[in-house]
């Protein structure tokens, strides 16, 4: 693979971080215009009973000027919030909790050994209490970095390979991967709870609402029909702009994995070790009660949780990271 530095990595992500933030509002302002669009179709005859829908360009324009705002608004605000409040929302996901030196010298040391090694600040530490094998980097400042690894692989490491996995953790920090990821995650939520909340709302409409599908006296359907197919609308949209804001995980190259690899090999000084690591981790990765997709993208390997056909399937169109097996193969090359 082409050798790429550290503050090339850097430039790189800060203008991926930069591409998100551009294209998501986008997909978000089409998917408010489209479904104005729809409100405002104009039922207008063309012949004996007979009749055809035009679209008022004109209606329409005049809505999304009104909507703009608003919309913008209280995005806004949802990704501010997100964005500031990362740390927390990680922590609940995971049920990460912070590691006292005391309770982990080991842990401790290594962490500052690596962080002198390569001249950058000594992060935060979490654990998770969890037999089993994985770690993870997040943050998107100083004052947020983060380096959580679980109790499982605190214990069934040694020394070499756990300053591998750590290494692999500090180098996502320094290259600004996990700011990136960040972005990424808080994109993809806020996608996937407009949607839930628009099946939620047809859903209770069926339930609740039935009473006021009626059809009146000329043959048309009632109010409640209409209102179905707002929301049917409201959904088919939502679930398009989710498609297309996970599309933007492309943004996150697959190589920052291999890269956070080749740093990780690089400070604690053994590929070998690294390698080793990921092998034990794939056989036995943590955090499967993580039931959020988008934060388990920041684990140094999947939880087998996610792991099943589909998802095997899905992952090879969406996946940010490349196979275990293959980093593996990548390291022992060293």
């Amino acid at each position: 693979m082409k050798y790429v530095g550290i503050h090339t990595q850097q430039v790189r992500n800060n203008m991926k971080s930069i591409l998100l933030l551009i294209l998501f509002p986008c997909i978000l302002l089409a998917m408010v215009y489209a479904f104005l669009a729809f409100m405002n179709m104009q039922e207008v005859p063309d012949g004996y009973q007979s009749s055809h829908l035009v679209f008022d360009a004109e209606q329409t324009a005049e809505a999304f000027v009104m909507a703009l705002p608003w919309v913008v608004g209280i995005v806004g605000i949802w990704f501010m919030f997100s964005y500031f409040t990362n740390a927390s929302m990680v922590r609940q996901a995971t049920g990460a909790r912070p590691l006292e030196r005391r309770e982990n010298p080991r842990v401790y040391n290594i962490v500052e050994n690596l962080t002198m090694t390569c001249g950058m600040p000594m992060p935060k530490i979490n654990v998770i209490d969890d037999p089993q094998l994985n770690a993870f980097a997040s943050g998107i400042d100083e004052k947020s970095y983060t380096v959580t690894v679980t109790t499982g692989i605190c214990n069934r490491l040694n020394d070499e390979e756990l300053a591998g996995v750590i290494g692999h953790e500090l180098t996502h920090i320094r290259n600004r991967d996990t700011r990136l990821l960040i972005v990424s995650i808080i994109f993809v939520g806020i996608m996937s709870t407009v949607l839930s909340l628009a099946v939620r709302l047809l859903w209770n409409t069926f339930i609740y609402g039935g009473g006021n599908r009626r059809v009146s006296r000329d043959g048309k359907n009632g109010n409640g029909a209409a209102v179905i197919a707002v929301i049917l609308v409201a959904i088919v949209l939502a679930a398009v702009g989710y498609f297309f804001t996970l599309l933007t995980r492309f943004a996150i190259s697959r190589k920052r994995e291999y890269m956070a690899d080749a740093g990780g090999a690089e400070l604690c000084g053994n590929p070998l070790a690294l390698a080793s690591a990921l092998r034990k981790i794939s056989n036995d990765p943590g955090l499967g009660h993580v039931d959020r997709e988008d934060v388990a993208q920041l684990f140094i390997v999947k939880p087998i949780a996610f792991k099943s056909e589909f998802t095997n399937m899905m992952s090879r169109l969406f996946s940010t990271h490349p196979s275990t097996e293959s980093r593996i193969a990548y390291l022992e090359q060293f």
